[in-house]
């Protein structure tokens, strides 16, 4: 059975620089979660030269619209939503900060390159588990942007949040690792 690594967020450089593709890890700490238009606003309002809604050091970035929650419960459901659609904005928020983030699928080569300058590293959760993500998040409160509705910044309490890591600082790709490895055994 494969070692699950431990981590807590905000994330420091030795734990950013333990890390391996290939890697599954349990996060515990505190998840910031932003979609398209809130990478957007983020964006720009770093561009205007004002302070963000939370501080970036060392956060992780988690890419989900959750669903609305039920009575007696914290979230709804709370899938990953595709990466690709935050790649035009996650290096600038790389550059203020940012050391992780959480999504499903294939990050473009500029942002691999992005992550090994910044030192910033993309988890994947699994696709399809939305409701036994849930089951870690602890606590959650919109923090920003709340006219954005599902999409808008939440703050959340997650406690063995499960997930793999993708690319690492070393320019290592799951993904690419696997397409090797199954082009070796045909």
């Amino acid at each position: 059975m494969t070692e699950i690594k431990k981590i807590r967020t905000p994330l420091d450089a030795a734990t950013v620089e333990s890390l391996r593709a290939g890697d599954q890890v349990s996060i515990s700490g505190v998840l910031y979660t932003a979609r398209d238009m809130a990478h957007k606003r983020l964006v720009d309002t770093l561009d205007r030269g004002e302070p963000l809604p939370f501080d970036m050091n060392g956060q992780v970035i988690y890419y989900v619209g959750p669903s609305p929650a039920k009575p007696g419960k914290v979230i709804g459901s709370a899938g990953p939503t595709t990466s690709y659609r935050m790649d035009a904005y996650a290096e600038r928020l790389m550059e203020v900060g940012m050391k992780g983030m959480i999504g499903k699928g294939m990050r473009d080569k500029k942002i691999v390159e992005a992550m090994k300058k910044h030192k910033c590293v993309y988890f994947a959760a699994i696709g399809g588990a939305a409701a036994l993500i849930a089951r870690s998040i602890k606590a959650a409160e919109v923090i920003a942007y709340d006219d954005l509705g599902t999409e808008a910044v939440r703050r959340l309490e997650v406690e063995d949040f499960r997930a793999f890591v993708i690319n690492d600082i070393f320019g290592n790709d799951l993904y690419e690792m696997g397409k090797a490895r199954y082009k070796a055994v045909v």
